[in-house]
């Protein structure tokens, strides 16, 4: 009963806030939403906590979903460990930014729909995080699409929050077109969808192969290949990140939420989840490793020179998540599940944080349009730091213990693509600690550069969106050192249990720990490296980012364009389906189908009824003559045919 209240308390509160807000209004929607997640967040504590001190996985029965023949879905919950990270993580989350949002959009109109989408939103990856089998994940991976779509275009009245919202779905549907693939291999494979039958079946599918379009093609690695493609939209992987940046446009909630604890981690959880298919396939993880490691360089390097604070934020994420493949694709499952729980903390105090800036400086997101902020608004200051710290991989901060954990574990694989992650992460993790660095230095340190109406209104946010602050500035701290020995210590495997399935890579979880000094030093080398170009450059030599800009002009456009990824794919992809689409429309719909078809028909009865009215004159002698030619006519054919 805990576990069904914990998943449907949320889908109640959206049903409740969505079909009833003229009875309850803003207030009665904003409490029962945030109350019912709030109850959620402790129910899973609760579950978290009974797991660790020794509870069973379990699986609880809903429902039958389908029949179809010998097919049958049912609908059930699957509990164990990495579900009840996972709760945690999620309702947690959720349930602050709940709280925080009772005063970020206390003067919105539109309070019931927003606290609706939000408890919706939640409710899918609460669906998709305890599914059973791989319909069901299906369900809540297509359920939190819907619900980005909405919250992100959220200011419909907005052009651009509508064209972010739109782009975030289709880009989306590029990856989930590609996991709806997968999960049809396996059914095509072994008629299942049931995850412990798909399970078991992994080792007879080794080294089977089937014929596609005249290829021989692995089964296990298609298979896993094709999800994975999912797990690039959702998680924003390189080439199908494209929608992150842009989801901007939605409230910042909304940011903190997909960002930090919801739809961009659904691709983690999967891959991780689905760990006994990855691991019979070593091309797909290394395939999952090379693009993780490229996406969390990549993100770095843009996210260094952007202006806008929520989309410096939002690229540390981006980057971040691309950590957390490399380290699944390494064969490290629980460090990722680790960094993901760690991530979730600091991520939502960084972007929760920054809404706390954009609410005292009268909604600016521009980081050139702040600075000397530090005096006026000294409680976030403090919570920003801490969340800028955890990101960069500071010691004693959450980020410190999970990062590295991750670049230790790529070195340790001891293979090429985890050599390359490695050392790509060592740069990434260098232009992180600068970009926080930078971010932190821009909003709340130099000369303000707001105009003075703007600093003289300068307020620290009210005590509701203060208090959650508080909480993931805890998390951002003590997450870490807490939790690092029982999910990747030497006891890992007692505290996963049969969540997670590590296969032949139970030596890379042994070799991290052995790695050499050098190894686990220089993530934190890099961070401190990080922190010290950032105060350098924006702390006492201000005037030398705007000198190396100008002298490096072209990297300078390159990174402040994000690797020009959409220029690109405008050129490549939208343009020629625009001018094939305009093509087919004009004609194709226009000119054949329509021309000969209603509109050619309609045309041509037009002009027949013309030329017949036209035969209608009023005078006599006309129709005299009409039928004398008629007459005349008749009498030639009566001859003809007599042969005369």
């Amino acid at each position: 009963m805990m576990y069904v209240l914990i998943v449907f308390l949320p889908l109640l509160g959206a049903i409740l806030a969505g079909f009833f807000s003229s009875v309850l209004k803003d207030r009665g929607s904003q409490i029962v939403t945030s109350g019912f997640l709030v109850v959620s967040a402790l129910l899973s504590w609760v579950g978290f906590f009974d797991f660790m001190g020794g509870a069973e996985p379990l699986t609880v029965d809903l429902a039958s979903w389908m029949q179809v023949g010998d097919f049958s879905v049912n609908w059930a919950l699957r509990i164990d460990m990495l579900t009840q990270v996972m709760l945690v993580v999620v309702t947690s989350v959720s349930a602050l930014v709940h709280i925080y949002s009772i005063g970020y959009m206390a003067h919105d109109p539109s309070i019931p729909r927003f606290f609706s989408y939000l408890s919706l939103f939640t409710f899918a990856m609460l669906m998709l995080v305890t599914a059973d089998n791989l319909v069901q994940l299906y369900f809540g991976w297509e359920g939190v699409g819907l619900a980005s779509y909405l919250l992100i275009g959220f200011w419909y009245e907005k052009p651009s929050a509508g064209a972010a919202a739109i782009k975030a779905f289709l880009v989306n549907r590029v990856g989930d077109f590609g996991f709806a693939l997968g999960i049809f291999t396996l059914f095509f494979m072994l008629g299942t969808v049931n995850f412990d039958e798909i399970f078991a079946a992994m080792p007879g599918l080794v080294g089977k192969q089937f014929n596609f379009l005249g290829w021989q093609v692995d089964v296990i690695t298609t298979a896993s290949l094709l999800l994975f493609v999912g797990a690039m939209g959702k998680s924003a992987q390189i080439g199908l990140h494209t929608w992150l940046p842009d989801a901007m446009e939605g409230p910042t909630p909304v940011s903190a939420l997909i960002h930090a604890a919801t739809m961009v981690t659904a691709g983690v959880f999967m891959v991780a989840r689905l760990s006994p298919v990855f691991e019979y396939s070593e091309t797909a993880l290394t395939v999952v490793t090379v693009i993780g490691a490229a996406t969390a360089f990549f993100a770095a390097t843009v996210g260094m020179v952007q202006n806008d604070i929520k989309r410096v934020i939002a690229y540390s994420t981006c980057s971040q998540l691309g950590y957390m493949f490399f380290a699944l694709g390494v064969g490290a499952y629980p460090v990722a599940i680790f960094h993901l729980f760690t991530h979730a903390f600091f991520k939502a105090l960084l972007f929760l944080g920054a809404g706390s800036v954009i609410h005292a400086v009268s909604d600016e997101q521009d980081l050139r349009k702040m600075g000397g902020l530090a005096p006026h608004i000294r409680q976030t200051w403090i919570l920003m730091a801490i969340g800028s710290l955890a990101l960069a991989g500071i010691f004693p901060f959450a980020g410190y213990f999970s990062k590295d954990a991750i670049l230790e574990a790529a070195f340790a694989s001891g293979s090429t693509a985890g050599v390359y992650a490695y050392w790509l992460g060592v740069a990434a993790a260098v232009m992180t600690a600068f970009y926080s660095m930078r971010l932190f230095m821009l909003a709340f340190h130099g000369r303000p550069r707001a105009p003075k109406e703007v600093m003289d209104h300068v307020h620290e946010s009210p005590k509701v969106m203060l208090i959650p602050l508080y909480f993931l500035g805890a998390g951002a701290i003590a997450s870490g050192f807490l939790f690092a020995g029982p999910m990747i210590g030497e006891a890992f495997r007692e505290f996963w249990g049969p969540a997670i399935y590590i296969g032949e890579h139970n030596e890379v979880m042994e070799a991290m720990h052995n790695v050499p000094g050098y190894v686990k030093l220089l993530p934190l080398l890099a961070g401190i490296g990080g922190i010290l170009i950032g105060w350098i450059m924006y702390g006492w030599k201000t005037d030398l980012p705007a000198s190396l800009a100008r002298t490096h002009q072209v990297l300078y456009q390159f990174l402040l364009n994000k690797w020009y990824f959409d220029e690109i794919y405008d050129f490549l992809i939208v343009r020629p389906i625009l001018k094939l689409g305009r093509i087919l429309w004009k004609q194709g719909d226009g000119r054949i189908i329509d021309g000969f078809g209603p509109d050619g028909v309609s045309a041509l009865v037009v002009r027949l009824a013309r030329r017949a009215a036209a035969l209608q004159t009023g005078y006599l002698y006309h129709y005299a003559f009409a039928m004398l030619i008629g007459v005349a006519a008749l009498i030639t054919y009566f001859f003809y045919n007599l042969g005369l």
